[in-house]
């Protein structure tokens, strides 16, 4: 069928609706440089009326009356003098020009001289990276313009650089990663410590450009997040870097926040998850912030191997098939879970050669989250028992058919016990807590694009899903609801996204401390 073409009002309509627009734009600025003088006098009139009103107010009531008299008197004479309504006019405007006047202070055009020496120490530091012996015409030498190398630059209330664009000669290796890594920690070091920069390399213009990121929100609260199946929210990054954003609950407020988003199951490309940090840097918050919207469409099988109780909460649940703490609970539960994987596949398999589609069974979501497993291998070598890791390889390796996802939690020291299938099948990573710029590239596989601080809150990091891009990630506040330092607010939110409690399916189960049913009760 032919493409019949669109009428000209529909063709031609948006152009002409631009052209009015600005049209209508370069009249409205027209008329207000023509009409300035009679702005500033109307301006300056509504300025005097409201003193006269005011002082008229201000005067006593027996005061008034002569008041009143001598105005009238100075009025009368100047209406009987030669020119004297002529001048009284003149003075007026005067009066009204005067008053009506801009009194905005004007913007200082260029920094002041605290922030032209911070500029130029910045500058003479960074003359020897920037600078070489056979440059005819050096851009950057000692005692040179810094204002031909610094494009933009932009200071906050306390003197401190937020944004500087850094021109740099087309000869500096800015493709290599040691070169570009010294200039970043020299600017971040004399802009201020204590402070996240970005850093954005423009090899084709041979620009730099640092940025201050605002700190990331600590004070999102566990919920139910707005995802599709097979999705979970990881924790919150910055506004420029997704483009996506989900509606929360801040008390009676509702915002937008933008997420990251990690989708599993069959369709996704990282359906596996290893999540590092130190002591205390919020890991066991992420699992169990992903426990909670994992229950909410599949089943979760937890192995902890601190010992600690992190996830006694989730004992005896809806979904939960088990918190296992030793060692024979642990093996035992990755063993099962090695033999539902290949039950899954199978069943999915006959489905398939059938013409029917998988059963639902084996279509449900199964997660297993293992915190710390190096602590269990360690029991084993010392018993001579079976890794625990071995029994992962399984889920590992055909978990995504089988809609199993894995999610493992380890700490930096520790790294080494990992096996060799959690670090090739965990290709969604998260480094939470302080950390050199060498272990997050160790970890994420690519560095970080901002410069990592020594001091941050509990669950603040990076992500990187796959082969995608280096995120800020806060992960959203779950704490331990049995945690006496939980704060009441946090607690609550916990306590609310979890399942009703059933029957422990065996004897062996983990018993639940009464103060948790005191507190779900209250």
């Amino acid at each position: 069928m032919a493409r019949r073409p669109l009428p000209r009002i529909l063709s031609t309509g948006s152009a002409q609706i631009a052209r009015s627009r600005e049209l209508a734009r370069t009249a409205a600025d027209s008329a207000t440089d023509i009409l300035h003088p009679l702005i500033t006098v109307a301006r300056g009139l509504s300025r005097l009326a409201a003193a006269g009103r005011l002082r008229w107010a201000e005067t006593p009531k027996d005061r008034r009356g002569p008041l009143l008299f001598l105005a009238v008197s100075v009025v009368l004479v100047v209406a009987l003098m030669p020119y004297g309504p002529l001048l009284a006019v003149i003075t007026l405007m005067a009066a009204a020009a005067w008053q009506g006047r801009d009194r905005t202070p004007p913007v200082p055009e260029g920094p002041d001289e605290s922030q032209t020496q911070r500029l130029r120490s910045l500058y003479e530091a960074l003359v020897p990276y920037f600078s070489t012996a056979e440059d005819p015409a050096p851009l950057y030498a000692h005692g040179g313009d810094w204002e031909k190398a610094f494009l933009e630059y932009e200071f906050d209330g306390s003197g401190r650089v937020t944004h500087l664009a850094v021109h740099y000669p087309a000869y500096f290796p800015d493709g290599e990663a040691e070169p570009r890594a010294r200039v970043e920690h020299l600017l971040a070091a004399k802009s201020g410590r204590g402070r996240e920069y970005l850093f954005d390399w423009d090899e084709e213009g041979n620009t730099l450009t640092l940025r201050v990121l605002a700190p990331l929100p600590t004070d999102i609260a566990a919920q139910r997040f707005v995802t599709a199946p097979g999705e979970a929210v990881l924790g919150f990054t910055d506004p420029s870097l997704v483009p996506r954003t989900l509606p929360l609950g801040h008390g009676e407020e509702r915002r937008d926040v933008p997420p990251v988003v990690w989708r599993t199951g069959v369709r996704s490309t990282e359906p596996h998850l290893l999540a590092v940090g130190r002591p205390g840097s919020g890991t066991s918050t992420l699992l169990r912030s992903l426990a909670l919207q994992a229950l909410q469409y599949g089943d979760v099988l937890i192995v902890e191997g601190g010992g600690t109780g992190e996830y006694a909460c989730l004992a005896g649940r809806d979904g939960v098939l088990g918190v296992e703490v030793g060692l024979a609970g642990a093996l035992a539960g990755l063993d099962w879970a090695a033999q539902e994987t290949e039950r899954r596949l199978i069943a999915a398999n006959q489905a398939r050669q059938e013409g029917n589609p998988p059963p639902d069974d084996a279509r449900r979501p199964l997660w297993i989250i293992l915190d710390r497993p190096s602590a269990f291998t360690h029991l084993a070598e010392a018993d001579g028992g079976k890794d625990p890791q071995a029994l992962l390889q399984v889920p590992l390796r055909h978990g995504r058919a089988a809609s199993v996802t894995v999610v493992v939690a380890e700490q930096f020291d520790n790294l080494d016990a990992l096996g060799d299938a959690v670090r090739q099948h965990t290709r969604a990573r998260v480094v939470l807590g302080p950390a050199t710029g060498r272990q997050v590239e160790a970890v994420l596989g690519a560095p970080a694009h901002t410069t990592p601080v020594e001091h941050v809150p509990p669950g603040r990091g990076y992500a990187r899903l796959g082969a995608g891009p280096v995120h800020r990630l806060q992960v959203p506040a779950t704490p331990d609801p049995y945690d006496d330092a939980t704060s009441d607010a946090h607690r609550q939110a916990v306590l609310d996204l979890l399942p009703p409690r059933s029957t422990p399916a065996d004897a062996e189960a983990l018993p639940v401390p009464a103060e948790a049913v005191a507190l779900e009760s209250s």
